[in-house]
C-alpha cells in the first residue's frame, strides 16, 4: 500500500490542540518548545489552553497547526521507529499545510516553517483591511459553476466596476470557496442561492485568503522565501498550485509565492496521489477535515486521522 501524508489548513485550530501530546511525549514538548522559541511567543499555551479568538488570529493559527502537524511526526518518530524517507510516498498540505508538508519532509526545519508562517499570516491579513473581504463557501457546486458565479458576481451592478471574486478553495465533494471584495462575495452568495446551488453561506474568516487582494502578502513572501534555505524535500510535495509533483527548491519557491492568491487545487491534489498509487492518506496534525475530504475524493482509498496519542497508536498499528 502506498501512503500519503496530508496536512491541514486554517480552521482546524481549536483550543487544546496538541495539549494532550504535550503531555504524554517528550518528542512532542520539544517541538513545542521549539516554536515558541523562535517565535518569543509562548504559543504552545495559547494552543493548549486558548482563548480561542487568539488562537484564530491568522499569525497565531498558521505556525499552531504547523507545530501540532510536526509534534505528531515526531511521536511517530520516537514511539513507533516510523521513517518518513522509507514509509511515505508523497506529501501535500491545504494551503498553510503546505509549509508543514516541506517541513515534514525536510524541505527546511521547523524553525524556518514557523517564522514563514508567521510572517504569512501577519502578510495575509494586512493584504486588505478589516471589513473589505470576505469568503463564503457554496456547498454542493462544482468548480466550474463556481467559476461561473464569481464571473457575474464581478461587476458592481451600480457602477460597473469589476470587483475581485475568485475561487480560493476547490476541496471537491460539492464545496468549493470563494474569495474576493465583501460586496462581490455577497453578490456571488445571492446569485448561488438562485444558481441551484445547495447552500452559499459567507464565512467567519478575517481576510479573503487565495484571491488577487493577497498580491501584497505574495510579495512580502517572495522576499521572504527568497531568503529562506529550501531543499529537495525527502519526498516529493504534491503542489496546491499544480496538483503535480514538486522536488525542485527553485520550483517549491515559486509555487509558494503563487500559493498566496491562487485556488488551492486540493480535489485535483488528492485525485493525483490516488493516480499515482496512494491508497492510504493520514492527515497529521488538528482535525480531521483532510481526512472526511479524502473520502469523497478517493473513495477506493483507506483515511485516517492522526493527531492525538491514541489516534498515533491506531495508526502506528496500521502501519506494521
Amino acid at each position: 500500500m502506498a501512503l500519503a501524508f496530508v496536512f491541514p489548513g486554517q480552521g482546524s485550530q481549536a483550543p487544546g490542540m496538541g495539549r494532550d501530546l504535550a503531555a504524554a511525549f517528550a518528542s512532542a514538548r520539544e517541538v513545542f518548545g521549539l516554536v515558541d522559541e523562535t517565535l518569543k511567543q509562548h504559543l504552545s499555551r495559547l494552543m493548549f489552553e486558548g482563548p480561542p479568538e487568539d488562537l484564530t488570529l491568522t499569525a497565531n493559527a498558521q505556525p499552531a497547526l504547523m507545530a501540532h502537524s510536526l509534534a505528531v511526526l515526531r511521536v511517530l518518530e520516537s514511539e513507533g521507529g516510523f521513517k518518513l524517507a522509507d514509509r511515505v510516498s508523497l506529501v501535500a498540505g491545504h494551503s498553510l499545510g503546505e509549509y508543514s508538508a516541506l517541513a515534514a519532509a525536510s524541505a527546511f526545519d521547523i524553525p524556518t516553517a514557523a517564522r514563514l508562517l508567521r510572517l504569512r499570516g501577519e502578510a495575509m491579513q494586512a493584504a486588505v483591511p478589516a471589513g473589505e473581504g470576505a469568503m463564503a463557501a457554496l456547498l454542493g457546486a462544482d468548480l466550474a459553476q463556481a467559476i461561473a458565479i464569481c464571473e457575474r458576481a464581478s461587476e458592481d451592478p451600480e457602477t460597473g466596476e469589476k470587483q475581485v471574486v475568485e475561487a480560493a478553495n476547490d476541496n471537491g465533494g460539492g464545496q468549493v470557496v470563494i474569495s474576493g471584495a465583501k460586496a462581490a462575495v455577497e453578490r456571488a452568495v445571492e446569485i448561488a442561492k438562485t444558481d441551484g446551488v445547495k447552500r452559499a453561506m459567507i464565512l467567519p474568516v478575517s481576510a479573503p485568503f487565495h484571491c488577487a487582494l493577497m498580491a501584497p502578502a505574495a510579495a512580502v513572501m517572495r522576499d521572504a522565501l527568497d531568503d529562506a534555505s529550501i531543499q529537495a524535500p525527502l519526498v516529493p510535495l504534491v503542489a496546491n498550485v499544480s496538483a503535480a509533483k514538486a522536488t525542485d527548491p527553485a520550483n517549491i519557491r515559486d509555487m509558494l509565492v503563487t500559493q498566496v492568491t491562487a485556488t488551492v487545487r486540493w480535489r485535483e491534489c488528492v485525485a493525483a496521489m490516488a493516480a499515482m498509487g496512494c491508497d492510504r492518506f493520514v492527515e497529521l496534525g488538528a482535525g480531521k477535515v483532510l481526512t472526511g475530504l479524502a473520502k469523497r475524493n478517493a473513495p477506493d482509498a483507506q483515511a485516517m486521522a492522526c493527531g492525538t496519542p491514541a489516534e498515533i497508536e491506531t495508526v502506528l498499528r496500521s502501519l506494521t
